[in-house]
């Protein structure tokens, strides 16, 4: 079976993790042992001191949402040409937390940025490079707000509004409706349901690719 770059995607608090983590054991348990795991931002040590510096900021600088967005395309790229490609063409599956998705819901919906710049930065930093599979899980604003309060320090975008999540997962929504390569996962059923359907979509989706 071909790899592939299989990305999960989705507010903060949606389950991604253990999204990841399912992920991997279906793998598994289906003969596929050579697997790298990414998150984004970070994965490299440029990208690393990046997020740190998107997730925190700096003392008595505000971060603009321009810069923010930079930040993320620098982190992006590093990664995709540092690790992802590299070990996509020595055969291994890589499974990404975040990937550009991520940025054209958050700061293209959420922050408002411009579609026109959020399309020159996607077509001439990404050049066409994508996820195989993309897996969004989609929950509730509510909900993901709800889910988060109980984390010891909350980061620079999670302290964001509830108007900052509706429109982040509008424009979620509006991406995957658009896209038949990203599978919309409903995050808002229980744990061992969102598990379940995570493992029949991708056993489904990997075999009839095999096809």
């Amino acid at each position: 079976m071909k790899n592939r770059y299989i990305v999960i995607e989705g507010l903060e608090g949606s389950g991604k993790t253990t999204a990841v983590k399912t992920v991997v054991n279906t793998l598994l348990k289906i003969g596929i042992t050579e697997i790298d795991f990414t998150r984004e931002p970070g994965s490299t040590p440029l990208a690393e001191k990046l997020r740190h510096l998107i997730k925190y900021g700096i003392t008595k600088e505000k971060i603009t949402y321009k810069a923010e967005l930079l930040m993320f395309y620098a982190a992006r790229i590093q990664l995709i040409e540092n690790v992802i490609k590299p070990a996509l063409l020595n055969g291994r599956w890589v499974i990404g937390d975040r990937h550009d998705l991520s940025s054209q819901a958050y700061q293209g919906g959420g922050r408002k940025i411009s579609s026109k710049l959020m399309k020159i930065l996607h077509d001439n930093i990404l050049d066409g490079f994508k996820p195989d599979i993309t897996l969004y899980l989609d929950i509730e604003p509510i909900l993901c707000l709800q889910r988060i309060q109980n984390r010891i320090k909350l980061d620079r975008i999670e302290k964001e509004s509830l108007e900052f999540f509706y429109l982040t997962r509008q424009r979620y929504l509006q991406l995957a409706a658009e896209d038949d390569k990203i599978i919309t996962i409903d995050a808002n059923k229980s744990l061992p349901e969102v598990k379940k359907n995570i493992n029949q979509i991708l056993l489904n989706l990997l075999m009839s690719q095999n096809e």
